[in-house]
């Protein structure tokens, strides 16, 4: 079952609870719908966790907890999906991001530099800043849209397959 593969990995939520720095949080802690692994919980915090992933914001994890803490999903999954865009693919994600926003704001993308500078960025973030930001939103959107879906499907598939082999084994047992 999906849960078994999900609890391996997961922090016990005491553990979490008992940080220092969480405190402030209070009950929206001890709510239990952040610490289920159901269907549900599992789904919304695919989304959000990969939208927050492609947000383009420092402190990525705070919006990915505020959001799975609004709908109601799994806190510990939803954190830990931020950490997709990470230092390393951190760069090639966020300019495929800015040519989907230049592209969808019809204007020509721009070119890297040979080596890129702190000059050349801050001197280029003005016209770079709108499409980055437009194809990082819908990106996001797209992507938590699609984890979403795509962990709802496979959820349902697995626990269809499960019930057809309990059905099948108790026919064998039955039938013998």
């Amino acid at each position: 079952m999906p849960r078994r593969l999900f609890q391996r990995y997961m922090p016990a939520p005491e553990l979490i609870r008992g940080q220092k720095c969480l405190r402030f949080l209070g009950p929206l802690l001890h709510s239990p719908n952040l610490w289920h692994l159901n269907r549900r919980s599992v789904s919304r915090a695919m989304g959000m966790g990969l939208f927050a992933a492609f947000v383009p914001i420092p402190l990525q994890m705070v919006l990915a907890a505020t959001l799975a803490i609004w709908v109601r999903a799994n806190l510990p999954i939803s954190v830990g999906l931020v950490w997709l865009t990470n230092p390393i693919t951190m760069p090639p994600v966020f300019y495929c991001t800015y040519k989907m926003g230049a592209w969808m704001m019809g204007i020509p993308a721009r070119s890297l530099p040979e080596h890129i500078t702190w000059e050349w960025i801050s001197g280029e973030l003005t016209l770079l800043w709108q499409p980055f930001l437009l194809g990082s939103i819908l990106c996001g959107l797209i992507v938590g849209a699609l984890g979403y879906l795509i962990t709802e499907g496979y959820w349902r598939w697995w626990i269809g397959r499960s019930w057809r082999r309990r059905q099948a084994l108790r026919n064998l047992r039955a039938g013998l």
